[in-house]
């Protein structure tokens, strides 16, 4: 069996997913190590601390683009003539399977990115990414549950991770005809997402997260 097609869908989505936007982005505009400023994440709430706020949209940009473009170039590669699994029953023969489980490859890559000796992001905004490729709907409500905690308590951290708990329900409610493997493959993607967090889940225990807008100096 010509299993190069899918060793290169792994592939091309582990390279894609790790690319460092954050990291790159912070040397680049202000000659600094994002992992060793602010709260040493290398994501885009920490580059905006970091370098500003344009920059942290622009990473925040280019991290969900990362996402989404690899659950696009998944779709054409288990469509192209040399695919080697037919439909069937087995997990295996899904090409769902295969296009969500590229999603996943993509946000672990993120949080463990080869360039940076696996010590990546938290995965948040390639996995909105990711989302917003499968189903723009179930991201939309995703987005409504982040507004909504972040409204009422004004955790970024938390808004994360509640919305990302979200997303494999909104998959089964939301998303008519959402095959299954897409549904358990979300749920992975979620969980290594709130696992990511372990840190702010710790500091929110304690009670001494930083809420949005929130000084350093007054904690």
């Amino acid at each position: 069996m010509n299993v190069v097609l899918p060793v290169v869908l792994i592939v091309v989505a582990y390279l894609a997913g790790s690319i460092p936007f954050s990291f790159l982005i912070v040397k680049l505009v202000a000659g600094k190590d994002v992992r060793r400023e602010g709260s040493h994440n290398v994501g885009a709430t920490n580059v905006a601390r970091t370098a500003g706020k344009l920059p942290g949209i622009v990473a925040l940009l280019l991290d969900i683009a990362k996402g989404y473009a690899v659950i696009l170039i998944a779709r054409w590669i288990v469509e192209r003539p040399g695919w080697p699994f037919d439909a069937g029953v087995m997990p295996w023969q899904s090409r769902e399977m295969w296009i969500a489980l590229a999603g996943l490859v993509a946000v672990l890559a993120h949080m463990f990115p080869v360039w940076l000796g696996f010590h990546g992001g938290k995965g948040v905004a390639t996995a909105a990414g990711v989302f917003l490729a499968l189903d723009p709907i179930v991201v939309a409500g995703a987005m409504l549950v982040f507004a909504i905690v972040l409204l009422v308590f004004r955790y970024v951290s938390l808004a994360s991770i509640v919305s990302a708990a979200s997303i494999p329900v909104f998959f089964r409610f939301l998303a008519a005809g959402a095959p299954f493997w897409r549904i358990v493959l979300t749920i992975g993607i979620a969980l290594a997402v709130i696992t990511k967090h372990h840190s702010n889940i710790a500091r929110l225990a304690a009670g001494t997260e930083r809420k949005l807008g929130q000084k350093k100096e007054s904690q």
